[in-house]
C-alpha cells in the first residue's frame, strides 16, 4: 500500500512497489494525461512533478513515491501557470498530433516554476530537450514557453 499526495488530495494505492508510477496514475486513478510513450525515461511523455521536480514516470517506482507529492498534467491545468501556457501553447499554434504535450507542459511548467525571470530562447530549448516531439513543433514550443516567462507573474 501506498499513500502520496496527487495533484493535491491524499491518496493510497493497493499496488506492488516496483511497479512504475505511470501505470499507477493511468490504471489506478485513471488519470491518462500522463503518456507511455518510450518506457525508458528517454522521450518524456510520462513527465509529472515529482515534490516539485520534473521527472519521468515510466521509471519511477510506484514505492518511491510514498509519503510525496505527485502532480500530473491534470493538477497543473487547474493552476494558473497551466492556464497561461494552455493559452500560450494554443496562440503559437503548437499541438499537432497532441502525443506529447502533456509531457511538454509539464517539462515547461516546471522550468518555469524554477526560472528567477524571462527566460532566452536557447534556455527554454536547453531545458526542454529531453522531450522529444514526433510532429517537430520544438520551434512553437520555445515561443510558447518563452511568451509564458516573459509574462509577469499574476
Amino acid at each position: 500500500m501506498i499513500e502520496f499526495m496527487l495533484n493535491g488530495k491524499q491518496v493510497s494505492a493497493d499496488v506492488a512497489d516496483d511497479k512504475p508510477l505511470l501505470w499507477v496514475l493511468r490504471e489506478d486513478f485513471q488519470l491518462t494525461g500522463t503518456k507511455f510513450g518510450c518506457g525508458m525515461a528517454q522521450c518524456g511523455a510520462c513527465t509529472v512533478h515529482f515534490n516539485g521536480q520534473a521527472t519521468r514516470s515510466c521509471v519511477l517506482p510506484a514505492a518511491a513515491v510514498k509519503g510525496a507529492s505527485v502532480t500530473t498534467i491534470e493538477g497543473v491545468m487547474d493552476t494558473r501557470a497551466g492556464q497561461a501556457l494552455r493559452q500560450a501553447w494554443v496562440a503559437h499554434q503548437v499541438p499537432q498530433c497532441g502525443y506529447c504535450q502533456s509531457g511538454q507542459m509539464m517539462t515547461a511548467t516546471g522550468m518555469l516554476a524554477g526560472a528567477d525571470g524571462p527566460m532566452s530562447r536557447e534556455q527554454v530549448l536547453e531545458g526542454m530537450a529531453g522531450n522529444l516531439c514526433r510532429c517537430g513543433t520544438y520551434n512553437q514550443i520555445a515561443d510558447a514557453v518563452v511568451s509564458v516567462a516573459q509574462k509577469p507573474a499574476a
